[in-house]
C-alpha cells in the first residue's frame, strides 16, 4: 500500500473532519442512523490519516504529497 496523501491531508482529517463529524454524531444524538454514519466517517477519516492511505485517491490517481525531488 503507496502512500497517496500529503502532510496536510492527513492533518485536515485527523485535525478538522474527523471531530466535526464526532461533533455532528453529538448533535443528532448519539443512536441515531445519522449519527452512526458520522462516527464510521469519523473513524474512517481517522483511519486513512493514520496510514497516509486513502482507497478512493487510489481509484481516481489522487496523489495529494505534492512532486518529489529526486535526488542522485
Amino acid at each position: 500500500m503507496k502512500r497517496n496523501m500529503g502532510t496536510a491531508d492527513r492533518w485536515i482529517r485527523a485535525l478538522a473532519v474527523a471531530p466535526a463529524a464526532v461533533a455532528l454524531a453529538a448533535y443528532w444524538g448519539w443512536a441515531g442512523m445519522g449519527a452512526i454514519v458520522a462516527l464510521v466517517v469519523a473513524a474512517i477519516m481517522l483511519a486513512t490519516a493514520a496510514v497516509g492511505f486513502c482507497p478512493l485517491y487510489a481509484l481516481f490517481r489522487i496523489d495529494s504529497r505534492g512532486r518529489r525531488i529526486a535526488h542522485a
